[in-house]
């Protein structure tokens, strides 16, 4: 067995685990709620809100870069690699006939880059570092969101794990090129030093 069978392999084991050795039927509503964009609205209207209320200078420069992030995540990982790649979906493969439980439709024939990871991925890195570079503010709570998302896909049966960890690792690098240039492009002013007050003696 070659280092490229080990690992589909393991991925294999590691997708039967979470996506039945570890399900519940009380967690399947709910992670197929974690997939479904609609569920997020709430936290994209937060995002927009933030912006327009606290960087409104920056506010179109940062809502074109999200959108600019999504496009490149969502196309790339969708239109290019899944083709490249070409490797199937968990319920197309005849290893796990009978393993994948059908909890939603099985969708487009090719799974690697997962497409949720990518487009997830991107946009946490990207608003992660464009905050961070803003106000000097750690966001870490997407990465709980993109994670969450990502579970997700791999639980409903969508993905294998390791279509996880490519498409997370193409999107942060697209959400870490685009804060990147959004810094590069559009900020351009030096980098905020963030300082803790010592205290004065001898006063």
């Amino acid at each position: 067995m070659n280092i490229l069978e080990m690992m589909d392999a393991l991925d294999k084991t590691l997708f039967t685990f979470i996506h039945a050795d570890a399900s519940s039927s009380m967690l399947d509503g709910g992670m197929k709620l974690l997939r479904n964009a609609l569920t997020w609205i709430p936290l994209y209207a937060f995002v927009l809100y933030w912006v327009l209320r606290h960087q409104r200078k920056y506010a179109a420069q940062f809502i074109l870069m999200t959108i600019v992030c999504f496009a490149i995540t969502d196309y790339g990982s969708a239109s290019i690699l899944k083709p490249l790649f070409a490797r199937i979906r968990p319920c197309f493969d005849p290893d796990l006939q009978g393993k994948v439980r059908g909890l939603i439709d099985c969708g487009g024939q090719f799974s690697l880059p997962s497409s949720h990871a990518s487009n997830h991925f991107g946009l946490a890195t990207f608003w992660f570092m464009a905050v961070f570079r803003l106000e000097g503010k750690r966001w870490n709570l997407l990465w709980l969101w993109a994670f969450a998302v990502c579970y997700a896909q791999v639980y409903v049966g969508k993905h294998f794990p390791f279509d996880i960890v490519a498409g997370a690792v193409y999107g942060a690098a697209v959400g870490a090129a685009c804060a990147y240039f959004f810094d590069r492009w559009f900020v351009r002013e030096p980098r905020r030093v963030h300082y803790h007050m010592q205290p004065e003696y001898g006063l």
